[in-house]
């Protein structure tokens, strides 16, 4: 295929996305993601099935008043029922009536189907889709033509849905899509399967549509973009029923940045897209994700960090600023000092001029990650360690003891902390009540430290994680554990660690680390101004 070549992206994380588990978009959020994948450069937006649920009869209702820049907004739903007239089916009036300028409509392509499903006749089925598609094309409608199951269909009997296809060419469709819709066919079949498609059936653009149940729905995007296919459906981040669609955000950059094929999205949006459609799903993002993962050019061996200082080639395969992501160099038990060398240089420290005071560094991560304390979602507090070791981090305050207690009233478990601190030649002793000893902890660390630090109003512990360590000797209960603290203002997040045989002294550590570290960053921030 030329590298002049344009590939059509279509967008189905609205409709074929809402079908994944523990996906459940409101009618805003909708509204929302299709702007974002319209300002993103998406071709067409699938925006739902307005005769299946009140909700998507919404959606197109409210997408009317404020319509798209680029995209173009599509509704979906089937061929008219066997039962129906073309005219009288209500799928196609609710179709009509969403007045998107596209409607996409599926069919069966597989006698399986025809036959079990439908339970109609091979050539009913094929009027079908004919009378479907002539009706939308005649009210004006851009008809995308979604072959169901075809791949399996086409392996069952190749004529029939060749038909199939050829009844929705000649009746108007002006894509035709050939769904791989249990998701279990392999690249190398797909590529076949779509070359043939692409020599018998011509005049319509192919497409192709993917799930990802043989974990081969990027691949198989891919071969089908190399067969022929000028047309690629997807969702943001795979999510789809089962075990998700063929996702976008690995199907874009690969077109892109590996094929040399040409899209109308913007790449260096590519992450951030990819985290706001998982922020209004309420999902987490998969950290490993290629491309827009957190850790997708994150690197930890030593080797790796120091070669990639020389040329990032040699263990990036694109520039993560090509899809708007960052690299990342992370300190553990396996780095070197060139992990240790590069964090500084983040952090603006200057550890490069004394190459053994950055071997001391390297030893004492080493050391503490022995301990199991784990600095790769730590970096405030692998911040301080570094200044401490320089010798130019001051304490902000002093913690002259606390005491935790748990106390059952009336049925109800009840946690106090009282805690005592000095600031300068103060001292200031207080006590909280909290939902759990740490939560009371907290808010007593922080009551006693806001008299002499107000910004600590800014302040909100976002995550808490306790992690169980095996240790010698030590099993169950006895166990060492390791706390790692979220924290967030208005600036950014951060993260701190703690490690300790009492679950308690181990958030301790990870807070009044949280602490220290806000404080120690509002201070250099005044000293800028």
């Amino acid at each position: 295929m030329a590298t002049s070549t344009r590939i059509a992206l279509y967008d189905t994380t609205l409709r074929d996305g809402s079908q994944g588990e523990n996906v459940n978009f409101s009618v805003t959020d909708k509204v929302l993601i299709a702007r974002r994948l319209d300002a993103f450069g998406i071709d067409y937006i699938e925006g739902g099935w307005p005769g299946s649920n009140p909700k998507d009869i919404e959606f197109f209702a409210q997408m009317e008043a404020q319509p798209l820049r680029h995209a173009k907004l599509a509704a979906f739903g089937s061929t008219r029922h066997a039962r129906h007239a073309v005219e009288d089916d209500p799928n196609l009036q609710k179709l009509l009536e969403a007045r998107t300028p596209v409607v996409t409509i599926f069919g069966k392509s597989w006698l399986l189907h025809v036959k079990e499903a439908l339970r109609v006749s091979p050539e009913t089925n094929v009027h079908m889709v004919a009378e479907s598609v002539r009706y939308l094309v005649a009210h004006g409608r851009e008809v995308i033509f979604d072959a169901e199951h075809f791949f399996d269909g086409y392996c069952d009997d190749a004529g029939y849905a060749l038909e199939v296809l050829q009844a929705a060419r000649e009746a108007g469709a002006q894509c035709l899509v050939l769904c791989d819709t249990n998701g279990g066919t392999l690249p190398h079949d797909v590529r076949r399967i779509v070359a043939d498609v692409c020599r018998r059936v011509r005049g319509v653009a192919i497409g192709f549509h993917g799930h990802n149940d043989a974990g081969c729905g990027v691949a198989d995007a891919l071969m089908a973009v190399q067969a022929g296919a000028t047309h690629i459906q997807g969702t943001i981040n795979g999510i789809g029923e089962r075990c998700g669609n063929a996702d976008l955000t690995g199907i874009i950059p690969a077109l892109m940045l590996k094929m040399r094929l040409r899209t109308n999205v913007r790449l260096e949006d590519l992450t951030e897209v990819s985290r706001y459609v998982d922020e209004l799903a309420n999902l987490l993002p998969n950290k490993r994700q290629p491309y827009v993962g957190q850790s997708a050019f994150a690197h930890k061996a030593g080797i790796h960090v120091s070669a990639i200082q020389r040329n990032p080639r040699t263990y990036e395969h694109v520039d993560p600023a090509l899809v708007g992501n960052q690299r990342r160099v992370l300190v553990s038990e396996l780095s070197g000092q060139s992990n240790v060398l590069f964090k500084a240089k983040e952090l603006r420290l200057d550890l490069g001029s004394d190459p053994e005071q950055a071997r001391r560094v390297v030893e004492e991560v080493k050391r503490r990650e022995h301990e199991g304390y784990e600095y790769e979602a730590a970096d405030a507090s692998f911040e301080l360690l570094v200044k401490k070791a320089l010798g130019v981090f001051t304490p902000s305050f002093e913690v002259l003891g606390f005491r935790c207690i748990d106390e059952e009233r009336n049925g109800t478990v009840v946690s106090e902390a009282t805690i005592k601190v000095r600031v300068g030649g103060r001292e200031e002793h207080t006590a909280a009540e909290g939902d759990g000893p740490v939560h009371a902890l907290d808010t007593a660390l922080r009551k006693a430290l806001r008299p002499f630090f107000p910004c600590l109003e800014e302040i909100e512990l976002i995550d808490y994680k306790v992690r169980v360590l095996t240790a010698k000797g030590l099993t169950g209960t006895a166990s060492k554990v390791r706390v790692l603290v979220e924290t967030r203002d208005q600036r950014g997040v951060w993260g701190t660690v703690g490690v300790s045989t009492n679950i308690i002294e181990a958030s301790y550590e990870a807070l009044v680390d949280s602490i220290e570290y806000k404080l120690m960053r509002d201070k250099h921030a005044k000293k800028k101004t």
